[in-house]
């Protein structure tokens, strides 16, 4: 009892001192635009600026001059950091599953000097290689240095440059290099055995080059009539011969981005130089004190345009970025070897990107480890969490000043250096991030957590929440590189002149918005517009509001609209980022067919979280899978969705009557998610269409 006297005196005494003091709501800035061009409706922007921002900096006006400037602005300064492998070993479970474990020691830094030298010395090695002005280039990869560097050469020699996400499945593979006519593909060593396989697929494909990891490959691999070289290589070859720089144009395209396509083949997305560095100069302006002091956490694919622009918002600046993998993030990660630092502990990353999916997960082993514990631990994280939450929800009665810090101290800190202990900020995209999970970061780091809503085909522009706004489940108002317009969507019947909150169909405007898909004319007639004043639109078909304050809410998505049986309509989007609060739920797909009345649902299940009720509910079962096929664990389950469902007013049609368990997790390698970890629908429909079909049986 002594332990809770001590942190009960000064709540006590912080409450009376402060009173009724309240915590101030950050009002955002923007104001509508009433002279632009294109369809009717509401449009706002930044009002921090009086026009769009289009370049970070004077003569930074494509990724290869802002790059260019960086190194020779920064020059002495640590910018790409890899750790240093030390032990990769095989360790087997109880029940005889084999798992990699590795052991890694420290980062290993190059300078912005150093990282300049070799992005030219690369550029000229493709020169040297053979690959021709005006053939393009792919890579194939993980996320890591060699990444950022093979893009760079390649801008220094203006190519186009191909990304693909190294979790894409062989087909929609040999789909984007062939319909890019890619002539050469820079890979890591894990993907070069899919191209090796493939060679006979890969027609237009000359050279491989691939870069190099000690233990990987263990013999000279061989491609008939093509090229295969090492990274290093290939840098030799330049600095022996070195070429002159061939810098492009803002408007020349720098990138060719293939989503993983939530449905069907992946689309090509052409992004110039321009739109890339306008988004980049949105980015900087609404991050406060981006500087070189900084130290970015990259493990995100760099394929995918949140990594992209995030790590070139992060060089501008001249900050450290130092890369590691989902595999390796902290020390609980499960290719750590137990015992051992992850990438966040040994790096101490002030800022980080995440996707929703990962933040859960962080959430998720932060609430089994305090419950783990129980007793008095548990007790004194809920009393610190609830007190917390009621400061930033804006009571009187919440941990403020002195006893913030007390909290911080007991509670919190240990927490927070499981992430390194300096982060101060964090910005999560790619889908919508549950409003549970926003304020449990919020609270358990100490950190405001950025939500940001753009696309691929906006370079990721669109809103960019304040660092200080504390809400949660909006996404900020427009970033300071577009305009973000609602015009009306009839069927839905959201209408901008709705109150008091306008609505309707997000549509963005401003140098960000891409040149469309790459031989997809029709496609990109659909969802481009080019209005009377020569301004690009697009058309994301997510429906938005814009609050008083000019920030915008996400609602509902034109394609995930389904119609019952008796003519209620169901956002399945909307209705499983609600359910996905549950305490039970790693992914969840909804599904409605519309010959019934009501919706069903599988759900991949958090293990530790329904082993933990087991275990208190004495429930018996075998393994994992056997526990997920048992009624009394799909009774809980589905219990839990029903209260979330009606706490946050779902309709009754909109909860779903019937739940499958899932036991195995949904991976971009399984063809069931993106690497952005969306759902592919139509994957997850075909590969469980047995499972839906008893389930309205």
């Amino acid at each position: 009892m002594g332990a809770f006297f001590v942190v009960l005196v000064p709540v006590v005494v912080t409450t009376y001192l402060l009173g009724e003091r309240k915590k101030k709501r950050i009002k955002q800035q923007a104001v509508t635009v009433e002279n632009v061009g294109g369809e009717k409706g509401l449009t706002k922007r930044n009002a921090r600026f009086d026009k769009l921002v289009e370049t970070p900096r004077e003569g930074a006006d494509t990724l290869a001059s802002l790059f260019e400037q960086s190194c020779a602005q920064h020059s002495g300064n640590r910018f790409l950091g890899t750790r240093v492998l030390l032990k990769r070993e095989t360790e087997v479970s109880e029940d005889g599953r084999k798992f990699e474990k590795v052991t890694l020691g420290q980062y290993e830094w190059t300078t912005y000097a150093q990282a300049f030298l070799r992005a030219s010395d690369f550029a000229s090695g493709l020169v040297a290689l053979g690959h021709g002005q005006g053939e393009r280039v792919a890579i194939f990869s993980e996320t890591r240095p060699e990444w950022l560097l093979a893009l760079q050469a390649c801008f220094r020699r203006n190519l186009t440059v191909v990304t693909i996400y190294a979790s894409l499945g062989e087909d929609a593979l040999v789909h984007s290099l062939s319909e890019t006519e890619v002539s050469t593909v820079i890979c890591d060593s894990k993907q070069l055995k899919k191209i090796v396989d493939l060679s006979d697929k890969l027609g237009t494909v000359k050279r491989v080059i691939y870069m190099e990891d000690d233990d990987t490959v263990t013999s000279e691999p061989s491609m008939e009539g093509k090229v295969i070289a090492r990274f290093s290589h290939v840098e030799k070859l330049g600095k022996q011969s070195p070429a002159q720089p061939d810098m492009p144009r803002p408007s020349d395209i720098a990138v060719i981005m293939y989503t993983s396509g939530s449905t069907g083949m992946p689309k090509g997305v052409m992004m110039s130089h321009k739109n890339i560095v306008a988004t980049i100069a949105g980015v900087t302006a609404s991050v406060p004190k981006l500087n070189t002091s900084d130290v970015y956490l990259a493990y995100l694919p760099l394929a995918h345009i949140l990594e992209l622009a995030g790590e070139s918002t992060l060089f501008a600046a001249g900050a450290a970025i130092g890369y590691g993998s989902p595999l390796t993030l902290t020390d609980t990660s499960s290719k750590i070897k137990f015992g051992t630092k992850g990438d966040a502990t040994e790096l101490q990353p002030t800022l980080m990107s995440a996707v929703p999916a990962i933040l859960d997960r962080v959430r998720d082993g932060v609430r089994k480890k305090v419950n783990t514990k129980g007793g008095i631990t548990k007790k004194l994280f809920e009393l610190a969490y609830y007190r917390r939450l009621a400061a930033i929800e804006g009571s009187w009665f919440g941990a403020w000043g002195l006893e913030a810090m007390l909290w911080n101290v007991l509670v919190f800190r240990k927490i927070r250096s499981a992430l390194g202990g300096r982060v101060r900020g964090m910005l999560s995209g790619g889908a919508p991030l549950s409003g549970d999970t926003q304020r449990f970061m919020n609270i358990c780091f100490g950190c405001p957590i950025g939500q940001g809503y753009g696309l691929t085909e906006t370079c990721a522009g669109g809103t960019f929440s304040n660092w200080e706004d504390m809400t949660v489940g909006r996404v900020g108002p427009p970033v300071a590189v577009c305009y973000l317009k609602l015009v009306n969507w009839d069927e839905g019947g959201y209408k901008y002149t709705d109150a008091p909150m306008p609505r309707g169909e997000i549509v963005i405007g401003g140098p960000n918005v891409t040149m469309g898909y790459f031989k997809n004319q029709a496609k990109t007639d659909e969802v481009y517009k080019v209005d009377e004043k020569g301004m690009r639109w697009f058309y994301t078909g997510d429906i938005g509001r814009f609050h008083e304050d000019g920030c915008i809410e996400i609602i509902d998505r034109k394609k995930d609209i389904v119609k019952l049986q008796h003519g209620e309509y169901i956002s399945l989007g909307k209705v499983e980022a609600v359910l996905s609060a549950s305490l039970y739920v790693e992914n969840i797909m909804l599904h409605a067919d519309p010959f019934h009345s009501y919706c069903v649902a599988l759900v991949v299940v958090s293990q530790s979280a329904l082993e933990g009720w087991a275990q208190d509910a004495n429930v018996d079962y075998s393994d994992f899978a056997d526990l997920c096929s048992k009624t009394q664990a799909i009774k809980e389950v589905l219990s839990s969705l029903t209260k979330i469902g009606k706490e946050n007013r779902l309709e009754k049609f909109e909860i779903p009557m019937k739940i499958k368990l899932m036991s195995e997790l949904w991976t971009p390698e399984s063809g069931l998610v993106t690497a952005a970890l969306k759902l592919k629908r139509e994957n997850i429909r075909k590969t469980f269409a047995e499972d839906l079909k008893s389930l309205y049986q």
